[in-house]
């Protein structure tokens, strides 16, 4: 008989486990039961009129019926009928709101790297006033969503500043790509200075004797740039366009202060449909639609941290290349 010798890394490992185990109970009831209570009340079918009783009965179990609901367009009449639903019922709504979604997730997100990189830079580099610069870049992120949309709205109103600078009298809240472009613009002056202090920390990681060793090779600024900076910076960079694509998927507040909370707005997103549905009662088949965004955003997460995983440790190798080449040199001399 043999018995298991314990050593001290596997009680350290035990004690741990024993003292995060409260933390993990507490996260799992707090986020694990409101997934699992919505993804049941997704097979559950809304609560209908009984015209015979004239009250309101339980559906029942529904099946993947709530998810058609919203991906087919398929409505049941009162007769029990299935068939295409009527102008003005939300599912109609579903597909555009998912291109609206789509488009001010790639849109915004773009843009925010871009500028977020560039707003790195500036502040990492040697300058007298990095400190007041880095603190400026703090106030659009640290103010409020609610107020940054009314601040836009005020701006871009037909008697605002906007149009005022421009010289033009645009409708940017009813145009339809007018008001698209004033919720990206709005979006991006806010969240873009989050981006660039993800940017920014993962710009402080990278050794100074990389740049030393490229420039005894004689590399340029640009070969810098684009040789060591961009690849030792691309972990942080990846997880800030992860963060903001997670966050851009479920956007809600911005346009909705902004231009409108109509589902058939031209800026309606897929969380719109959702609050405008549990507006209405149907709780069933709004947990339905949030189970959708649920399993996108799982999708999104999914493929973008395997494809972090894949490029996190390939990543310094061009920087690697550079000092080896300085070491070979000064072995060769």
């Amino acid at each position: 008989m043999t018995t298991a010798i314990k050593t001290p890394r596997t009680q350290d490992t035990a004690k741990a486990a024993g003292l995060i185990a409260p933390a993990l109970l507490v996260l799992a009831a707090v986020i694990g039961y409101p997934i699992v209570r919505a993804i049941w009340l997704s097979f559950q079918a809304n609560r209908r009129l009984d015209p015979a009783t004239g009250v309101f009965t339980e559906g029942g179990f529904a099946g993947l019926d709530n998810y058609l609901y919203w991906i087919t367009n398929r409505c049941m009449s009162p007769s029990g009928v299935v068939g295409a639903c009527p102008p003005g019922v939300l599912a109609t709504d579903f597909w555009p709101a998912v291109r609206i979604t789509l488009f001010f997730t790639v849109v915004t997100v773009a843009l925010e790297t871009i500028l977020g990189l560039v707003m790195a830079l500036v502040m990492n580099s040697e300058s007298r006033g990095r400190a007041f610069i880095r603190a400026a870049v703090l106030i659009p992120w640290a103010i409020p969503t609610a107020v940054t949309a009314k601040l836009w709205q005020f701006m871009f109103a037909p008697a605002g500043i906007v149009n005022s600078l421009l010289g033009t009298d645009i409708a940017w809240t009813t145009d339809p790509w007018a008001a698209r472009g004033a919720v990206i613009i709005a979006d991006v002056w806010k969240t873009a200075p989050f981006m660039a202090l993800l940017i920014l920390a993962g710009l402080q990681m990278i050794p100074k004797d990389v740049y030393e060793a490229a420039r005894v090779d004689g590399a340029t600024r640009w070969q810098q740039f684009t040789r060591i900076t961009l690849p030792l910076v691309r972990p942080a960079l990846m997880v800030a366009v992860l963060f903001r694509t997670l966050d851009a998927l479920r956007m809600y507040d911005l346009p909705v202060i902004m231009i409108s909370g109509s589902s058939n707005s031209p800026t309606a997103t897929i969380s719109q449909l959702v609050v405008e549905d549990m507006r209405q009662g149907n709780f069933n088949s709004a947990s339905a639609l949030s189970t959708l965004i649920f399993l996108l955003i799982f999708a999104v997460a999914f493929i973008m941290i395997r494809f972090l995983g894949a490029d996190v440790g390939g990543a310094r190798k061009p920087a690697k290349r550079l000092l080896w080449r300085r070491h070979a040199k000064g072995a060769n001399r």
